[in-house]
């Protein structure tokens, strides 16, 4: 029998080169480890790439916007020295409700106020209360992101992070303490209708519930996707979202950049078909022999397909095979002769480099989740469109742009491959009664179904965040109860990307975090 090549031994292999698999590369290299990067694709940056869809048009091709990077990876991976540039959205939303009205959030508490005062007195009044709400879970949960969660049943050192994290839920005052408690466990809709009435400002704030989310806004649960697209910030800026210039491949780029500098070695167009026990064996035959492998990888399709079942504990596979994945997402990159000229307020300006909300109420969002579950594709999909060539003129010719379209919902189930003309006539429609001519304005469009985003970027029907954003799925449950440090019953195997604490997005978290616990059992310190 012929033996597989072999490679060097490294002291740590990654398996996959999405952004958290680039930062956790980053970071090992950073602390004087020899790392080995192995990459399916032909190009670094998993879904936040940019690629070019119709020629001379280019845009994100899944990842399409910046809030939750993390500033101490921004600033220790050194990514503006490498050519990252972030601009902020001159508005948060734009939301055409229905003839000749819109809603415009963001501003500022005074403007918003206004915008809000002319739909209700009570919802401006509001405002202030529902944004310190927000803000202070959301500071808690900044607090936790770049921490290890403890183990159930752990040591000493899982008990010491349990006391700490205790310690700053106690600071909270019995009120905050509530605030936490509903976020956590109510549906957005109850929450929202704490605070407002009028249709717009629920949907403006309710969509972030429904983001990447296969559910209703009126499911127990959504508040917490709510908030977790909440504790982000832009240059500085909290709650605030931006735009990378050249797309978010610029983002993977920059952090490519720095994992070589620090020398790290990246290989694309390296398929894995097995990992065991100190090795790493790609499909060429080509073996990998590392003293830890950190997998960017969906825990599902980690456990279930790249790690031999009995390496595995028995229990510990079932319930990974239970874990929960699909997120109804369809995602369009259109090119686009002109900017939309909206019905309610045609005319270019600020509002196109806005995210633009199409979904009017939360009765809306909630009929798109029924119709999905019924039917297979909503009737009328919740769509949002970022027009980033209103920032970047790197993306489109002059004169013309491109529109992001992020849609929901789609039953991660159906039959894509004969559906998905189907759905794109749908989004299309949807966007053409709020925006008249869009169709005409259409030089050519790529679109990735929940099917496509499992083949191209291996997210197990097509969930964006690496498993459900659920309680029973977050923090020291994830992925599983008794495995929230980042490693895995496989010695040596640790989990980097968004299928560990914090869950999804893009924010490199998971890959620092699992960094420092790597470093921790190989006798180093993260610098």
């Amino acid at each position: 029998m012929t033996r597989p090549a072999r490679g060097a031994p490294f002291d740590a292999v990654v398996v996959g080169a999405g952004h958290n698999g680039l930062v956790c590369a980053a970071y090992l290299a950073r602390a004087g480890l020899k790392v080995k990067v192995l990459e399916r694709r032909p190009v670094v940056g998993g879904a936040a790439v940019t690629e070019t869809f119709v020629p001379g048009f280019r845009n994100s091709a899944a990842a399409y916007t910046v809030s939750l990077l993390q500033p101490k990876v921004i600033r220790e991976l050194r990514l503006a020295e490498h050519g990252l540039r972030i601009v902020q959205r001159p508005f948060a939303n734009f939301l055409p409700l229905g003839g000749r009205d819109c809603l415009r959030v963001g501003g500022g508490t005074e403007a918003m106020q206004r915008e809000l005062a002319r739909f209700s007195a009570r919802d401006a009044e509001r405002l202030p209360a529902y944004w310190r709400m927000i803000e202070g879970v959301a500071d808690v949960l900044r607090g936790l992101v770049l921490e290890t969660p403890p183990n159930a049943g752990g040591g000493l050192i899982d008990a010491w992070r349990l006391l700490s994290t205790a310690r700053r839920l106690k600071a909270l005052d019995d009120e905050a303490r509530r605030d936490a408690l509903a976020l956590f466990t109510q549906s957005a809709a109850d929450l929202l209708a704490r605070y407002f009435e009028s249709d717009g400002i629920q949907a403006a704030f309710g969509f972030d519930a429904v983001v990447g989310n296969y559910a209703s806004p009126c499911h127990p649960g959504t508040a917490y996707v709510l908030l977790h697209h909440c504790f982000g910030e832009v240059n500085g800026q909290r709650g605030a979202w931006g735009h990378a210039i050249g797309g978010m491949g610029a983002i993977s780029e920059a952090l490519a950049a720095e994992a070589r500098r620090l020398g790290a070695d990246i290989e694309c167009e390296a398929p894995v078909a097995e990992v065991r026990p100190g090795e790493v064996i790609l499909e060429d035959g080509r073996t990998f022999a590392a003293r830890a492998i950190a997998a960017n990888v969906n825990p599902k399709l980690l456990f279930l397909q790249l790690v031999e079942a009995a390496r595995l504990p028995a229990e510990f596979r079932a319930r990974i095979a239970q874990y929960r994945c699909g997120s109804g997402t369809f995602r369009m990159n259109v090119a686009l002769s002109e900017l939309p000229r909206f019905a309610c307020l045609p005319e270019p300006g600020p509002h196109h480099a806005s995210g633009i909300i199409l979904a009017p109420s939360l009765a809306y969002m909630d009929r798109a989740y029924l119709d999905a579950r019924a039917l297979g594709i909503a009737r009328q999909p919740i769509v949002e469109m970022v027009i980033p060539s209103t920032l970047d003129d790197s993306l489109a010719p002059a004169g013309r742009h491109v529109a992001s379209l992020f849609c929901q919902h789609f039953d991660p189930q159906a039959d894509w491959a004969a559906r998905k003309p189907e759905a794109i006539e749908r989004i299309f429609d949807v966007v053409e009664s709020h925006a008249p001519g869009f169709r005409a304005s259409v030089l050519g469009h790529s679109a990735l179904s929940p099917a496509d985003l499992e083949r191209d970027y291996s997210l197990p029907t097509g969930d964006i965040f690496h498993g459900a954003l659920s309680l029973d799925q977050l923090w020291a449950a994830r992925p599983l109860l008794g495995w929230a440090d980042y490693r895995t019953p496989l010695a040596g195997l640790y989990l980097c990307g968004s299928g560990a604490h914090p869950g999804g997005g893009v924010t490199g978290a998971p890959g620092h975090n699992c960094a420092r616990e790597i470093l921790r059992d190989l006798g180093r310190r993260m610098r």
